[in-house]
């Protein structure tokens, strides 16, 4: 990068900032602020626990927001300031300083961005992850695995709090079902793109021959309902079944039915819990999850419709992202068509920066 690129680099961040700052609105959000403080500064304020919860809610996400502008737009001025004064003085040490921390400044700017972007009316919530093996046995199941571990490693990076919902092992390797909870703000607004059919191409550790074999599993994303969101779930419509619970650590396995598998028979969904000893708590939060479930299913009927689009399948031509292991590296998201080199490291829930390509396509 040379002193004009660099240049370039800060007029299109200083329009971008000029346009997230009428966006934003920075001063708004300063005056809600205090508004905010003042109203919990009344004794009388936190009789509503309910209300006091959202509005304690409302001001954890106003000041994130308003920090994360702060700090970008302190960034950007910053190295303005620093630019013109090199530039004068002839600074090459500065300079060369600037063009090296280019990547991070356009990080800062992309992140707050994509703040803006997740201000859907879930995308604060909680997510319910699901993650189910499509046809191919061992390998679909070893490759649902994957997955769920890039899923809890991302959370992780994230400082976020991970509840087991449903877990079925493969009876070789992998999983067979996997349903969990990662509880963080905004969790639903960034993992919400992951909904959809991702492909593996490897060479298959399960196959003596060594040959390179293709699988495919599901991922479906759906936001923690609130309470007050007005889901109606008729009792007719479920076929509720018990089973004994399994998976890692489980110390009831064969002893007690208190697993809860719901079928929603008008639309095919299934869900099952087996986090807790308690049946009436798995069956609670398995409608949960349905209502979750159904609520995501009502959202994509409605894309679907706009774009013309059919329920896919769990195979060939449907997929949202393929990880290609061999025989070459490069996982590529058919969505935003960045592909990227650093698959073992996206395998390990590197996948910040795939999500936020996803989230500035679609809304563009």
């Amino acid at each position: 990068m040379d002193a004009y690129e660099y240049g370039e680099l800060l007029k299109s961040l200083k329009t971008k900032m000029g346009n997230i700052r009428n966006i934003v609105k920075p001063d708004d959000i300063r005056a809600r602020l205090e508004e905010i403080e003042s109203m919990q500064e009344d004794p009388e304020f936190w009789n509503d626990a309910a209300l006091a919860g959202k509005i304690a809610q409302e001001k954890t996400r106003a000041e994130r927001l308003y920090s994360k502008y702060q700090n970008a737009q302190r960034a950007v001025d910053d190295a303005d300031d620093y630019f013109e004064l090199a530039k004068s003085e002839g600074d090459e040490e500065t300079l060369s300083m600037l063009y090296d921390d280019a990547e991070s400044l356009k990080d800062s700017t992309q992140a707050l961005e994509v703040e803006i972007m997740l201000s859907g009316p879930h995308d604060a919530n909680n997510a319910i992850v699901t993650i189910h093996p499509g046809a191919g046995g061992t390998e679909s199941q070893d490759w649902a695995s994957m997955l769920y571990r890039m899923y809890l490693r991302w959370a992780e990076r994230h400082g976020f709090e991970v509840e087991g919902l449903d877990y079925q092992a493969g009876d070789e390797a992998g999983i067979k079902d996997a349903s969990f909870m990662i509880k963080g703000e905004n969790a639903y607004g960034y993992l919400k793109v992951e909904n959809g059919i991702h492909r593996l191409v490897r060479i298959s550790p399960f196959d003596s021959n060594a040959k390179r074999h293709t699988s495919f599993t599901s991922v479906m994303v759906s936001p923690e309902i609130d309470d007050d969101i007005d889901i109606v779930i008729e009792e007719k419509d479920l076929r509720i079944d018990t089973y004994r619970a399994s998976g890692a650590g489980g110390q009831h396995v064969n002893k007690t039915e208190s697993a809860i598998r719901i079928t929603h028979t008008p639309t095919g969904i299934v869900v099952q819990c087996q986090n807790d000893r308690s049946q009436h708590k798995n069956r609670a939060t398995a409608i949960k999850m349905l209502k979750s479930r159904l609520y995501e299913y009502e959202m994509e009927k409605k894309q679907a419709a706009i774009d013309g689009i059919e329920k896919s399948d769990i195979g060939w031509g449907h997929q949202i992202r393929s990880y290609v292991l061999a025989p070459y590296q490069q996982v590529k998201d058919s969505r935003s068509n960045q592909a990227f080199s650093n698959v073992t490291a996206i395998l390990d829930g590197d996948i910040d920066k795939m999500i936020e390509g996803v989230l500035i396509v679609q809304a563009k």
